[in-house]
């Protein structure tokens, strides 16, 4: 691996105490959770240890993060954000969660596109809010794509109000092209429905990839009151657990609910100043995460086809997970409790995606390529 990204051991990793690493035993191999096994970028180390020196560990400001942002989205991304509509958040789930609340009426309907990241499915439940599956279409090599008649059907349900689109989408690893985001932005647009866009993996795609941040559609729906983007540097650059995501409106009306909305949406100040690190100076260790996922996205395929070849896979265009179709090995609908039992690795389950997830399970392969080849060889065994 490139000696940006360290190399830390199995018996370093388990030393770890976060989610990953303490939800199993020692004898489980953790896959599951989207954590990264790489080192911490330097610079990001440098920004929160001397916070941590000099005492400061107080209440988030915004500071340069909007400017940040701004200039990493220029650089890589091919967009020039406005700063000033760029807020702080705790993390993506909570912003989109405060958005909604704040645009829809309760017992509002929220349309996802299944296999869906598991929080979609149940969050907007407790502000009592309810979802609605407008399901990915699936070509016969395994690669899923928006499907323009359930995107249709959805949207004329009378209690349709918000569009959630994640882009580039988790699990499927899809990168969606800028046809795609015209097509739902047309679709949203015709039948006066918000549209709040999940970018939070946008800094992991990949080289044959090219991402469109859907706030640079010269589309009138992106100027639009109703249109939000969320992002983070959080799955970049491996920092969750640092507490802070962004928000970014599409107008000055919505900016202004952003700050409304401000002390509900406090982020974490070490989260804030360890974001600004990595989007200012921590681009060489991304680039060396992408060449690192990029091999082993290309391992996992070899390993698979030499292991487990009854294992449907289209590797992903963006992040570090692996949509795995288990079908054809018998394994019921939740193949990840068959691997954890028998093989002891952990994947995440695929029902947790909705009922498209059945049979499926989701697979972490941003670790070394020694612990990925682990992973396989001890599913294989579990059969």
């Amino acid at each position: 691996m490139d000696p940006l990204l360290g190399t830390c051991s199995l018996a370093e990793l388990r030393q770890r105490k976060s989610f990953k690493w303490a939800t199993y035993p020692p004898d489980v191999l953790p896959a599951f959770v989207a954590e990264m096994d790489f080192a911490i970028a330097e610079p990001i180390i440098r920004a929160v240890t001397a916070a941590l020196a000099r005492g400061d560990t107080g209440y988030a400001h915004m500071g340069q993060l909007g400017e940040a942002f701004a200039q990493f989205a220029s650089g890589r991304l091919g967009w020039q954000p406005d700063p000033a509509r760029i807020f702080a958040i705790p993390d993506v789930m909570t912003g989109l969660a405060e958005v909604v609340e704040a645009i829809t009426p309760p017992g509002a309907g929220i349309i996802v596109n299944p296999p869906i990241y598991p929080p979609f499915r149940y969050r907007f439940g407790f502000y009592g809010r309810h979802i609605i599956d407008a399901p990915l279409a699936r070509d016969a090599a395994g690669r899923y794509q928006l499907d323009p008649d359930a995107i249709e059907a959805a949207l004329t349900r009378p209690d349709a109000a918000v569009y959630l689109l994640c882009s580039p989408h988790n699990p499927t690893g899809n990168v969606w092209s800028r046809a795609d985001l015209e097509l739902v932005a047309d679709a949203c647009q015709r039948h006066r429905v918000a549209l709040l866009v999940d970018e939070i993996h946008a800094p992991l795609v990949l080289h044959d990839a090219r991402f469109v941040p859907f706030l640079s559609l010269d589309h009138e729906l992106t100027r639009a009151d109703s249109a939000f983007m969320f992002t983070s540097a959080s799955k970049g650059w491996n920092i969750p657990g640092l507490k802070c995501g962004l928000a970014v409106a599409g107008s000055a009306a919505g900016a202004r609910l952003l700050l409304q909305r401000w002390e509900a949406l406090l982020s974490g100040h070490l989260g804030i100043l360890a974001s600004v690190a990595a989007f200012t100076e921590g681009l060489p260790w991304l680039d060396a995460v992408l060449a690192q996922l990029d091999q082993n996205r290309v391992l996992l395929a070899r390993l698979l086809a030499e292991h487990l070849p009854g294992v449907g896979y289209a590797p992903p265009r963006a992040s570090f997970l692996a949509w795995l179709d288990c079908r054809a090995l018998g394994l019921g609908d939740d193949p990840a409790e068959v691997f954890r039992e028998k093989g002891k690795v952990a994947l995440s389950r695929g029902p947790d995606f909705g009922p498209q997830g059945h049979g499926f399970a989701r697979l972490n392969m941003g670790t070394a390529p020694e612990l990925i080849e682990e992973a396989v060889r001890r599913m294989a065994a579990a059969l």
